[in-house]
Parts: structure tokens; C-alpha cells; sequence
């Protein structure tokens, strides 16, 4: 049998080892996206052991998220044209040899270049985990299959504190990065054993330029966002990148509409239900990923808390999330509420759990432990229903693109929260306490400090730093839920016309 008529088998019947495929891709995806989050809680540990600044930090997590965000839709296609199965095996061999360059880095520059490495096999990794599991489950299991796979999405943002913590409670930072290496190991045994070849022989292209625009001009916006507070929001050097960022974005999109094999189809935008998915999809990213940031240097800064015991106090946003999902609370919801309701429910929770954990958390634990689990409850709702409305927008041959979509969306928004909620934290906290604003981080701030009343105004500076980041924060993916839900309903009301005429 043909791949394709293989393919068009599993979508009528369902792969018979699917349930089995479907753990293995998730284990390569939770070691991808583990590493979007892990890092966070070693930032202390970083600052002191490679003298890394503030900047230096938004790089190391940042360089893996741009990297994978530029080559996501190129891998997508690449998988869908030259096999999904190849794809994987190659994600995990690349994610294996880089996670090895990271752990045995001496430098912040070394570091840096080796996440971004990484990023090139995540980004081969997560649009063939999704694409694959499109492919093997048939319609009726195909919801229910797409939820669990977003079950291990947010488990993997939300327990890489967790599990960074419990490594560095025991082990040196480069640690976070060797235990990927076994990991990446069984992973590829299983992928070539299990998973089925899957491929769209008349599919486009690679769009390589496609991809080194996007790359480029992405980089050099969030680059800007980085660099505004430290050397001023008119300073040359940062309207110079944003220009740049600006120009070379404008060029991907006009390159795109006219390209013969778009990497992006642009005419996808036209579609209401992928728009609203797509905004939602952005949000909840730029959320989570801020939030997290922030919460992390929270805990261990100000509230005291060591690498281990920092992990484990964000621990209920994961167990929220898991529970949910597992249960099929969440999945019941869908068909009860609609895609628009439940993607509107979930991120306004997700919003007013950011809330409480700025107007509760600032100065215990009890109060961003319930911002926690709001939290959790909300993306447990929005993000399946999301990645199944940006599917089921993108027709079945491009399945690789559509997850290729899905997940630029998810990388960028995680590293846009970083960026974003960085720069207001670092903004407000600059603004608060003038005397810190030479050192590189709030512990060369505190270092810094002549005395134990000083050393206080400045943890409080930064407490107050992350509480107006963490608003700002919510007050966007309640903006972001609210506009996704409309967008979503008017695209429902214009298909169910259209049917009726």
C-alpha cells in the first residue's frame, strides 16, 4: 500500500497502534517544549555561575524560541512532502547533539548559539508530532487525540520549573540540558519502530526564504523589545531593529502572496475561524510564557525560595491543566459550549488567574497558588479547542503546515510574553529604584545596595515590577480571548448561512 492510500485508510478507520504512536510523539514533544520553560528556573544559577546579564538571560530563552518559530512552517512542509516519520527521526537526532553543546557550554555566547541549535530540531519535532497525530487518528477519536497531544503542550511549558528545579537542587545547570540526551535516545528507537511513514508526494516546496525572512525580522522586533528599557525606546539602536524587524515581516508577507509554493498560505487569513484560533493561539502563548518567566525569578528574588522549591510552588498550574484534560472535563465542554464559548471561557480564566497571582501573590504563596489554578483551568479549556479550530480550518494534505502554524503561533507568543513582560517588568522596576538601573540584574542590585533598608527598597521595587507586568499580561489575553470568541462566532453564523443556501 501507498503512503497516500495508507494515509487515506487511517483517516476512515484510525491507525491500530495509534493510541501507542500517540504516547511516543508525546514524549518527543514534551522534551521539545519542556525546554521553552526549564531554563526559566535557572536563571539565578546562570546569573551567577556565567555572569550573565538580564539581556544575556532573554537570549538563552528567547534564541531557542525565535529559531524554532522561523523554521516551523518550513519544516511543516518539508514533513509533508518528503515524510513525517523522517522529520521526527531527525528532530530527535538534532535536539539530542544540541542539548549535548548546551550542557558542556563554558560561556552565555555558547549557550545562546547552542539553544539555538536546538530550536532547529524542536522545530522539526513539533510540526510532525501534531501532523502525525491528524493523520493516524480517524474523525470520530481525532478531537480527543488532538486534546491529549495539547495536554502534553501545556504540561510541557508548565512543569519544566518543576523538573528544572528538582535538577538543580541536585545537579549543575548544564544538567537541564544532558536529560534530554537519554530521553531523545528512547524517543528515536520508538519513532523508527512504531510511527508510520506519512507523506503528500504533490506538496509544495520548501520556502526558504520564507523562512529566513520570518527568522529575521522576528528576531529583530523582539530584539528591540529587549533592548528598550536599557538603552531607551528612541535610542537608534532600538528603532534601527524594529524598522528592520518591520521591513523584513512586510517583506515575508508580500513574498508569500506571490511566491508559486507559499510556506504560508496568506489566503488562510481570510478564514474568520483560523483568525480567531490564531489570536487565541498567540495569547494564551504570551501568557503562559510571560507569566512563567516572571513567576519563577518571583519566587526565588523576592519570596526566597530555592531552585527546587520555586519548581515545585508552580507545580499546580501543570497538575490543574493535567487533571482537567485527563478527566475529559475539558473535552465535555467543547460540544457544549462551541469552539467560540469554550475558547472564551478558558481565557478569561486564564486572565483572571494572572490577576489574582499580581493583586494576591505579591507577598505569599497562598495567593498566587489560586492564580495558579485558575490558570490551569483556563488553558486546559482554550488550547485544545484552539489547535482542533486551526486544524480543521487548513485542509488534511497540509497537515504538516497547519502544525507548522500552530506551533510558530505558540513559540512566538511564548517568546513575545518573555520579551514584552520583561521589558515592562525591567521598565517599571527602572523606574522605581534609578540607583539599580546600572546594575545587570536584581542580585547585582542587591549586591550593590549599602544597606538592609536599600536592599529592601529594591526587592520591593521589583515585586511591584512583576505585579504590573503581570496585569499587563492579563489584561492582553483578556483583550485576545474576547476578540478570538467573536471572530470564531461570526465564522460559525457564515458557514451555517452559507449551508442553509
Amino acid at each position: 500500500m501507498t503512503a497516500t492510500a495508507a494515509e487515506q485508510q487511517n483517516t476512515r478507520t484510525g491507525h491500530p497502534q495509534r493510541w501507542l504512536i500517540l504516547g511516543v510523539i508525546c514524549l518527543a514533544q514534551l522534551t521539545v517544549l519542556l525546554d521553552n520553560t526549564v531554563l526559566n528556573v535557572a536563571i539565578p544559577s546562570l546569573t551567577r555561575e556565567l555572569d550573565a546579564s538580564t539581556a544575556d538571560i532573554q537570549w538563552m530563552i528567547n534564541a531557542y524560541s525565535l529559531v524554532q518559530s522561523g523554521l516551523l512552517l518550513t519544516a511543516g512542509s518539508s514533513a509533508d512532502r518528503y515524510g513525517r516519520k523522517k522529520m521526527l527521526i531527525a528532530g530527535l537526532a538534532l535536539f539530542g547533539a544540541g542539548s549535548l553543546v548546551a550542557g558542556l557550554a563554558q560561556s552565555t555566547v555558547q549557550l545562546i548559539v547552542a539553544r539555538a541549535g536546538m530550536g532547529v530540531g524542536g522545530a522539526l519535532l513539533m510540526t510532525t508530532t501534531l501532523a502525525v497525530v491528524v493523520q493516524i487518528f480517524d474523525d470520530t477519536e481525532r478531537v480527543r487525540a488532538i486534546g491529549l497531544w495539547s495536554t502534553v503542550n501545556s504540561l510541557g511549558f508548565a512543569a519544566g520549573p518543576l523538573i528544572g528545579g528538582t535538577l538543580l537542587d541536585h545537579f549543575w545547570w548544564g544538567a537541564i540540558f544532558l536529560v534530554n540526551i537519554p530521553v531523545a535516545a528512547v524517543g528515536l528507537v520508538a519513532v523508527i519502530a512504531l510511527v508510520p511513514e506519512s507523506r503528500n508526494p504533490s506538496g509544495d516546496r520548501p520556502d526558504l526564504l520564507g523562512a529566513l525572512l520570518s527568522t529575521v525580522g522576528m528576531t529583530a522586533v523582539v530584539y528591540a523589545i529587549i533592548s528598550g528599557p536599557g538603552d531607551g525606546w528612541t535610542s537608534a539602536r532600538v528603532l534601527v531593529s524594529a524598522a528592520t524587524g518591520i521591513v523584513f515581516l512586510a517583506a515575508f508577507v508580500a513574498w508569500e502572496l506571490h511566491v508559486p509554493h507559499p510556506m504560508l498560505d496568506m489566503h488562510f487569513f481570510r478564514n474568520r475561524r483560523f483568525v480567531g484560533a490564531v489570536a487565541g493561539a498567540v495569547l494564551v502563548a504570551f501568557g503562559m510564557g510571560g507569566s512563567l518567566f516572571l513567576l519563577t525569578q518571583h519566587l526565588q528574588f523576592v519570596l526566597g525560595y530555592g531552585p527546587l522549591d520555586a519548581g515545585l510552588r508552580t507545580a499546580p498550574l501543570a497538575l490543574t491543566i493535567v487533571a482537567l484534560n485527563l478527566t475529559g472535563v475539558s473535552a465535555r465542554m467543547l460540544p457544549r459550549l462551541g469552539t467560540p464559548g469554550t475558547i472564551a471561557t478558558g481565557m478569561t480564566a486564564l486572565a483572571a488567574g494572572l490577576a489574582a497571582i499580581a493583586v494576591l501573590g505579591g507577598d505569599s504563596y497562598a495567593g498566587m497558588m489560586l492564580g495558579l489554578v485558575i490558570m490551569g483551568a483556563g488553558i486546559a479549556f482554550a488550547m485544545p479547542a484552539m489547535a482542533n479550530a486551526i486544524m480543521s480550518a487548513i485542509p488534511p494534505e497540509k497537515a504538516g503546515v497547519g502544525a507548522g502554524v500552530n506551533g510558530t503561533l505558540a513559540e512566538f507568543g511564548n517568546g513575545l510574553g518573555v520579551a514584552v513582560l520583561g521589558a515592562v517588568l525591567n521598565s517599571r522596576f527602572s523606574a522605581l529604584v534609578p540607583t539599580a538601573v546600572g546594575a545587570a540584574s536584581l542580585p547585582a542590585a542587591l549586591a550593590a545596595a549599602t544597606g538592609p533598608g536599600e536592599r529592601a527598597r529594591i526587592a520591593d521595587a521589583f515585586a511591584t515590577g512583576v505585579q504590573t507586568s503581570q496585569l499587563v499580561g492579563a489584561l492582553a489575553v483578556l483583550v485576545g480571548g474576547l476578540l478570538a470568541a467573536v471572530l470564531l462566532r461570526r465564522a460559525e453564523r457564515a458557514e451555517a448561512a452559507a449551508t442553509a443556501a
